[in-house]
């Protein structure tokens, strides 16, 4: 108890002491005196006061300290000196200790227990490192101290972090942190190593001219500072009456939250200078005034610098991390030759400790938000080429260009083997590509193969039995398709329309015992249905039902069907054919199978097809037709001048398979040249139909054609089929021909080709025929169908005279029968072109046009066989509905179209009727009626309309009219003889 009091006794005179030192330091500063300008301090009387203060608190401290050790005390305040002259002289020492509690004289002294723990408690306190140190400081003390840093994991493995206590003036309240960081080989479970490193000892004033010398005005802000200091109340006045812990001696630096407004405005606008990698990266700006600035020139530091030393004392206890980015800056302004740069110390503190939590990490150039000047510093350091004018700058260069260069010629070598590496991988697809589509063409003409192959046995099988399946019931599927190319195709308006015009082919059903399966490539309304039921039972035909007994057709006993693909639904826009959108079709397909099972039946087709083959192969049926690639050889116009060869028949003068404009034109004028009669010379497509591929050019347009025809007038006939005479002519005509063509040819269908440019071209690509034109002003011409039977036969089943209408080249209908050459000559060319189809494998039905006209010289009648079309024809469809309307026959071989007459009066029941008198009649039919507003009108208000002007088709009258096709209708008009 008595060593206790006498303790007390000594730090209660210690503390006197100190307080009369700092009253005397606070007397002596006040009596500094400004000179006359106000601009400088008496400094040697400030260094005077300041050491001698100094002195005398170092000796009271250390005289404390040979007795009093491993204690902590606080001084108090300078300001509650003046509150606490009447307190003893240790009690002031004892009230400022928070927590500490005064001993009584009549308490008991602390025993060995209590005295142990005092050690134990002292020396965790000077273990920052220990976890429970935080925790006593602030019991012991009321100082709370922040867990400012948490190493990382590899860090904390390595290093242990020692906090050292902080001692905080109110006035300044300094946030800042201080870490020391140590090795862990450094450091064990002895802590005298500790205890050396921190020693007590009593806190030193530094000169005054280490504050602000850097700063314009510092010294006059410096005097205001002290001079403030002195007055009671201020924030100096109370550093007499302060405690503070013996073991710090430092001031920490303040934190960032002390920045001015104008410095957080400056530091918004360095931002844009620096990288966009490091604005993520927590930047510390410089302050308006630093506390601890200090000067790096050309990236040295002169160690032995005022601002330095001031900055380097403050920071001691820190000063491992600070110093690692103090290098770093430092290598960082002597890299990019730098020549000066003002650090702020409290930044660099600060960006210290986040340098060693890992912005080691960071890019360097963050290193410049510590200065002051770090707008001048970036601004040099973002110079191009700055960097290889610092320290290193020729090796770095060099670096930096053999570096450049490795990475070019890597560059190089990896486009090089990417190039390498795209080139083999498409390779390899595209070969996998042309594999697989080599699969797929294999396995094509293999199916297509198969195909042609079961289409042949079948065609024999139907060639076998072709009279017997003639005189048996048998069902026919009509499919009329057109099966043209696809450019042709989609090149033609209403195609779905014209695939249906032969709609007519439901009167097959004339015939007892046929059924008819109509494929059809649209859907059809409810009234039409309605009138084709009605149209096709108005001959009073009869069917027969299951019990055989005889009753009048009606709408749902009936012997044809009408079908729609679905796949027309799918594919509304690419004008496929019939026969590809039924090949797609597999419900339709599998109702025709069923309605076919156990019944003889074969396809009738139009324009042949490849998928013709597909589908009769599905429904497992022939095909009364060729084969594709027959068809495709003969159905061209030069194909068919083939078969008229072969059958020696005359034909225009021309020639076919013409692919070049010089074979054109030498053609040509060889032809005019031989015959010089020909006025007019026609250029046939060999693909087109219908006239679309047709153009025409008169001679009379040609200079020299009146001099050929004197010429061959003066040789004559005979003398004129000379070579040698003809030679001049033909070179004649060929200097002219290219710009008579050019000048004066003409498509027939200006819709299809505009000019002559535009159809010479298609002419060449497809190959043609150069023809010539009857040479008379009386020309008919004449359609003959005909059905080449499977077993050798050849029948004709039409013949008529052809309608033209405003283009002299396109039928638009036909007369029935045919009155213009001599039923006899009309059968011999017929059976003998018959006889040449069925020499080249062609079956079915084909249409014969000719061309008669009288010849001038010798007033005979000549017939020119001018085209050949192996399809069912309109004008055969047409004449089916003719002859299922009128229920007559058409004799071809006589020329006749014999029509029963109708019964005027009721038979009686048991008087057996007679058979009825036939008349003589001709037929207008027409695939072709075309008017502008009949679309705009439903069928049923048409057909309304035509009923109620008499047109219709009526059984007492001769006179009458039938249509057969709902959109561009086709008529049949019937007329007396």
């Amino acid at each position: 108890m008595s060593d206790t009091l006498k303790n007390e006794d000594k730090f209660g005179a210690v503390l006197f002491q100190v307080q009369e030192d700092l009253r005397q330091l606070k007397c002596s500063l006040e009596n500094i005196t400004i000179n006359e300008r106000g601009t400088t301090l008496d400094i040697q009387a400030l260094d005077a006061a300041i050491g001698k203060t100094e002195s005398s608190i170092r000796k009271h401290a250390e005289d404390y300290l040979k007795t009093v050790t491993k204690q902590l005390l606080v001084l108090p305040r300078i300001e509650d000196l003046e509150k606490n002259k009447q307190i003893p002289k240790w009690k002031p020492a004892l009230e400022s200790v928070p927590n500490a509690r005064p001993q009584r004289e009549d308490l008991p002294g602390p025993s060995s227990e209590e005295k142990h723990k005092s050690a134990l408690t002292m020396r965790l306190l000077c273990n920052p490192a220990h976890p429970n140190n935080r925790a006593i400081l602030h019991q012991k003390y009321g100082i709370s101290i922040p867990n400012v840093h948490k190493r990382s994991t590899n860090t904390a493995k390595h290093h242990k972090i020692i906090t050292g206590p902080v001692a905080s003036l109110p006035a300044v309240e300094p946030k800042g942190r201080h870490s020391l960081a140590m090795p862990e080989e450094d450091m064990g479970t002895d802590t005298s190593l500790l205890h050396m490193s921190i020693q007590h000892k009593a806190a030193s004033l530094h000169p005054r001219e280490d504050a602000y010398s850097s700063k314009t005005g510092s010294k006059s802000r410096c005097h205001k500072q002290l001079k403030c200091e002195t007055e009671p109340g201020s924030p100096c006045a109370r550093i007499g009456s302060e405690c503070t812990l013996l073991c710090t001696t430092k001031t920490p630096p303040p934190s960032t939250t002390s920045m001015s407004v104008e410095h957080k405005d400056m530091m918004q606008g360095s931002n844009d200078l620096i990288p966009k990698s490091s604005q993520n990266l927590p930047v510390h700006g410089p302050v308006n005034i630093s506390k601890y600035p200090f000067t790096i020139i050309k990236g040295q530091i002169n160690p032995m610098a005022t601002d330095f030393c001031h900055f380097k004392q403050s920071f001691s206890l820190c000063w491992s991390s600070v110093v690692d980015a103090l290098e770093a800056l430092k290598k960082l302004l002597r890299d990019f030759a730098v020549p000066l740069a003002k650090v702020s110390g409290e930044i660099l503190a600060e960006f210290g400790y986040g340098w060693d939590d890992g912005w080691r990490k960071a890019p360097v150039i963050s290193l410049l938000s510590v200065l002051e000047n770090w707008e001048e510093v970036s601004g040099l350091v973002l110079r191009p080429g700055q960097r290889y004018k610092g320290e290193g700058g020729i090796e770095a260069a060099a670096i930096h260009i053999q570096s450049s260069w490795r990475r070019y010629l890597a560059r190089t070598a990896y486009l090089r083997r990417c190039r390498a590496k795209w080139a083999a991988g498409t390779i390899a697809i595209s070969w996998l590509m042309y594999t697989q589509m080599c699969r797929v063409r294999r396995s094509l003409q293999a199916r297509r193969f198969r195909q042609l192959e079961n289409y042949r046995s079948r065609a024999q099988h139907l060639a076998a039995n072709w009279k017997h399946i003639q005189s048996s019931k048998r069902t026919i599927i009509h499919i009329p398709s057109l099966g043209y190319s696809q450019s042709q195709r989609m090149n033609l308006r209403g195609f779905d329309i014209l695939q249906n015009i032969q709609i007519s082919r439901l009167c097959d059903i004339r015939d007892e015992n046929v059924e008819v399966i109509y494929v059809c490539p649209r859907h059809l309304g409810d009234d039409i249905l309605d009138y084709y039921t009605s149209l096709l039972k108005c001959d009073g035909a009869t069917v027969e039902d299951d019990t055989g007994t005889a009753q009048a057709t009606s709408v749902s006993v009936r012997r044809f069907i009408i079908l729609t693909p679905e796949a027309v639904d799918y594919f509304p826009t690419r004008n496929m054919c019939l026969s590809t959108l039924l090949k797609y079709s597999p419900r339709t397909l599998k109702r025709i199978r069923n309605l076919i099972q156990g019944k003889q039946a074969y396809i009738v087709g139009g324009v042949a097809h490849v998928d013709d083959l597909a589908v009769a192969d599905e429904l497992g049926v022939p095909i009364l037709a060729p084969e594709p690639a027959i068809v495709q050889l003969y159905s061209t116009k030069s194909g068919g001048r083939r078969i008229f060869a072969g059958a020696e028949v005359d034909v225009a003068p021309g020639q076919g398979d013409i692919y070049s404009l010089n074979q054109l034109h030498e053609t040509l004028a060889s032809l005019m040249t031989q015959n010089t009669d020909v006025q007019r010379w026609l250029f046939k497509m060999d693909s087109e139909h219908g006239g679309r591929g047709t153009a025409y050019c008169d001679a009379c347009h040609l200079s020299c054609y009146n001099w050929a025809l004197q010429e061959c007038h003066r040789y004559g006939p005979e003398l004129w089929n000379t070579e040698w005479i003809q030679e001049s002519v033909m070179l004649r005509y060929l200097d002219e021909i290219p710009e008579w063509l050019a000048r004066y040819a003409q498509p027939a269908k200006t819709s299809c080709y505009t000019n002559w440019a535009c159809f010479v071209k298609t002419f060449l690509r497809q190959g043609g025929v150069v023809e010539a034109y009857p040479p008379s002003d009386s020309v008919t011409c004449l359609t003959v169908d005909l059905l080449l039977e499977p077993g050798g036969e050849v029948t004709m089943l039409s013949c008529g005279d052809q309608l033209h209408g405003s283009c002299q080249l396109e039928a638009i209908g036909s007369t029935v029968p045919q009155t213009s050459v001599h039923p006899e000559t009309l059968q011999s060319i017929c059976m003998r072109v018959g006889q040449a189809c069925l020499q080249c494998l062609l079956v079915g039905y084909v249409s014969v046009d000719l061309a008669t006209f009288m010849n001038r010289n010798t007033m005979e009648q000549k017939v020119w066989a001018i085209d050949l079309d192996l399809t069912y024809s309109d004008q055969l469809a047409m004449t089916q509905m003719l002859l299922m309307m009128t229920g007559g026959t058409l004799n071809c071989l006589t020329g006749c179209l014999e029509v029963p007459m109708p019964n005027k009066g009721k038979c009686c029941e048991n008087q057996i009727a007679a058979k009825p008198p036939v008349v003589h009649r001709y037929a207008v039919l027409g695939s072709h009626l075309f008017h502008s507003n009949l679309s705009m009108l439903y069928h049923n208000v048409f057909f309304m309309v035509c009923k109620a002007h008499g047109i219709g088709f009526n059984m007492k009258v001769f006179g009458r009219t039938t249509f057969c096709e709902e959109a561009r209708h086709c008529f049949c008009c019937l007329r007396e003889q």
